[in-house]
């Protein structure tokens, strides 16, 4: 019998690539402390920056002035050995430290996201946490970056273990019935068994009907603006994103197709997407953008429903102004006497009422996103497993066999631990760790 070969040592840009003031290079793996020795010429002390000089160990030439910083097993971000070249951020010092490691026998670039893999593979990180981090990394919102932060802390994953350690104490009651039935079991055994499943399935119920608020806060909450042709909802999207990103005109149906934009809300990712008037045309392409613009209020989380203020109000189709909708009646310069009928008043033009829009939208965004106090399914992977867990429940509640009972809180439980990676994992990492940056 052979021993397995021991994993290569990796290493990655972990900084942003392109001219910086500084450049952060990662090394993890079992000869990370000899190429200390070779790179730097010294092994510098463990978890302190020590300035020190890079150099080429075939030339002799030097590379940079800068700080190394070595990690040693078992206590870094990956298990490892890590270690961390914080140089300056010039093409020239990257381009030549990388191509002194990759000369180096048993090193290689890692690939995306590696360093977090094997964080989660040597028992750092659950695959929650590690998913938060790559969350973390590509938070653009001040609510986005808390919702990651609390994940990366283990709260999510400790709700899940938590469950799913009640099922296993449960499946051990059920098992102990079926493998000692001579041993005269409490009568009251699955009375009680029954309680504690049924009391775990309504959590489970509860946290799935969280309308979807951690992946709009992880995706973004989408707003559709809509409405008839020359209502403001170009100049809106404009307004709303400080930018020109739609042509606005005087010609009706200028807008064909759905023009979007990221927005920060009061801290809340947005998709605001600007659509095609609405209105009756023989014009074909016309009436593909109307195709689309109803397509996209129909998806949205919510509706901006824009009214021009010089026109009649039937012009707006009653079934876009619901209750997933704020009406807003525009170009109230031009008609300030309009009936707004529960409707914003605002002028685009003007910036009049522009402040109570942005406040009633931030308002109704943080509803659908979320306090964020709580800890919520952020990924599709996740409400995929949870689905199992509770469709799993409901056999259980339905089981009159012993052995049936034991089996559905089984796969119940491991549907909860594919989640954090407790279990039957090997399929789903790459699919996890795809979408990371190579440093991480």
């Amino acid at each position: 019998m052979t021993d397995a070969p021991t994993p290569a040592t990796i290493f990655a840009l972990a900084s942003a690539p392109g001219r910086a003031g500084i450049a952060v290079l990662r090394l993890s793996g079992s000869r990370v402390h000899r190429t200390l020795l070779v790179v730097v010429g010294l092994s510098p002390v463990a978890r302190r920056a020590t300035r020190v000089r890079f150099r080429d160990p075939d030339s002799g030439d030097i590379i940079d002035d800068g700080v190394a910083i070595y990690f040693p097993a078992p206590h870094s971000y990956t298990g490892e050995d890590v270690a961390e070249f914080h140089v300056h951020g010039s093409r020239a010092v990257i381009a030549a430290l990388l191509e002194i490691l990759g000369r180096r026998e048993g090193l290689r670039l890692a690939e995306p996201g590696e360093f977090t893999r094997r964080a989660f593979e040597n028992g750092k990180l659950d695959l929650t946490e590690a998913e938060a981090v790559a969350d973390l990394v590509d938070a653009e919102t001040a609510a986005q970056r808390r919702q990651a932060l609390r994940q990366l802390d283990g709260a999510l994953g400790a709700l899940y273990e938590d469950w799913r350690a009640r099922l296993m104490r449960a499946l051990a009651r059920i098992e102990a019935e079926i493998d000692f039935p001579e041993e005269g079991l409490p009568p009251d055994l699955w009375a009680g068994i029954r309680g504690d499943v049924a009391a775990l399935a309504a959590e489970i119920a509860a946290h799935l009907a969280d309308g979807r608020r951690g992946e709009r806060l992880r995706d973004g909450v989408s707003v559709a603006i809509i409405g008839p042709p020359n209502a403001g909802k170009s100049s809106l999207l404009n307004a709303l994103a400080r930018r020109d990103i739609a042509i606005t005109s005087a010609i009706a149906g200028t807008t064909r197709d759905v023009i979007e934009a990221r927005l920060d809300l009061g801290g809340y990712p947005v998709l605001l997407a600007d659509t095609a008037g609405l209105r009756q045309s023989a014009d074909e392409i016309e009436q593909e953008g109307v195709r689309r613009a109803l397509a996209r209020a129909e998806a949205a989380d919510l509706r901006l429903v824009m009214v021009d203020a010089t026109q009649p109000r039937d012009t707006v189709d009653p079934r876009l102004a619901g209750d997933n909708a704020i009406v807003v009646l525009n170009k109230i310069d031009l008609a300030p006497a309009a009936a707004t009928d529960g409707a914003l008043r605002l002028s685009v033009t003007t910036g009049e009422g522009m402040e109570a829009l942005l406040a009633r939208l931030t308002e109704e965004v943080a509803r659908r996103a979320g306090d964020g106090s709580a800890p919520l399914i952020t990924r599709a992977r996740h409400r995929e497993a949870l689905t199992l867990c509770a469709r799993s429940l409901t056999r259980f509640a339905d089981a009159t066999l012993p052995e049936l009972a034991a089996e559905d809180l089984r796969q119940a439980a491991r549907a909860l631990g594919r989640i954090t990676g407790r279990v039957d994992v090997e399929d789903m990492l790459d699919i996890v760790f795809h979408d990371f940056c190579v440093g991480k």
